[in-house]
């Protein structure tokens, strides 16, 4: 009711003292024309940045004049869908594009080396672990301390993960051949190279120890 009053009310001082001309040039206010039951003309326009539930940047979008000219124009959220505006909106497209090609680009080769330098971290840590422990398999023996089953590289990996929870694969173990007799077995290691070795020693060994049952 108010809102209807009010239009009444504006629409009597604007055509009080006017040529009909006039009248029809000042009769531009959106509240008029809801007043009258017509929805207002909405505008055209290039989005210069996403805005939520409206649309994505470089987007052309309609929107109503005066949310476009009390709210996007004053920030530069938005501007007219005009060929000047459109040519000067693509090729700034083009270059934040080019920009963000380039960091993401960057992003990857960041996330590669963190998890490369991490895996390294992992190789280190199981590495230390391995050359300072001593793995201890118990076998029957026949005689003159030849025992019954040979321990196998299989049996050595199996062990690893069992007794020091480190996982690794039976071609990290340099064993020629399987383990025969009892005693305490040196076991080198076939580990990357990029992994510094204990200082002392040329490279990385797993100590075995084979007891009687």
């Amino acid at each position: 009711m108010a809102l209807s009053r009010c239009g009444r009310d504006t629409l009597r001082r604007v055509i009080s003292g006017a040529s009909a001309e006039s009248r029809r040039d000042r009769i531009t206010n959106p509240v008029l024309f809801s007043a009258h039951g017509l929805r207002y003309r909405k505008l055209e326009v290039i989005l210069t940045t996403t805005i939520d539930k409206l649309g994505r940047a470089g987007e052309t979008v309609k929107v109503a004049p005066g949310y476009f000219r009390n709210h996007l124009m004053p920030k530069l959220l938005a501007v007219p869908n005009i060929d000047k505006y459109a040519f000067l909106i693509r090729e700034q497209r083009k270059l934040y594009q080019k920009e963000e090609e380039e960091t993401v680009t960057e992003t990857k080769a960041d996330d590669a080396k963190k998890e490369q330098e991490t895996k390294m971290k992992e190789y280190q840590t199981a590495a230390k672990i391995l050359d300072k422990a001593r793995l201890v398999l118990r076998r029957y023996i026949k005689i003159d301390n030849d025992i019954r089953d040979p321990v196998t590289k299989e049996e050595i990996v199996a062990e690893v993960a069992r007794q020091l929870m480190v996982e690794i694969k039976p071609e990290n173990l340099q064993l020629p051949t399987p383990l025969k007799s009892l005693g305490e077995y040196e076991v080198p290691l076939r580990l990357p190279r990029d992994i510094p070795r204990p200082e002392g020693k040329i490279q990385w060994t797993l100590t075995v120890k084979i007891r009687r049952e």
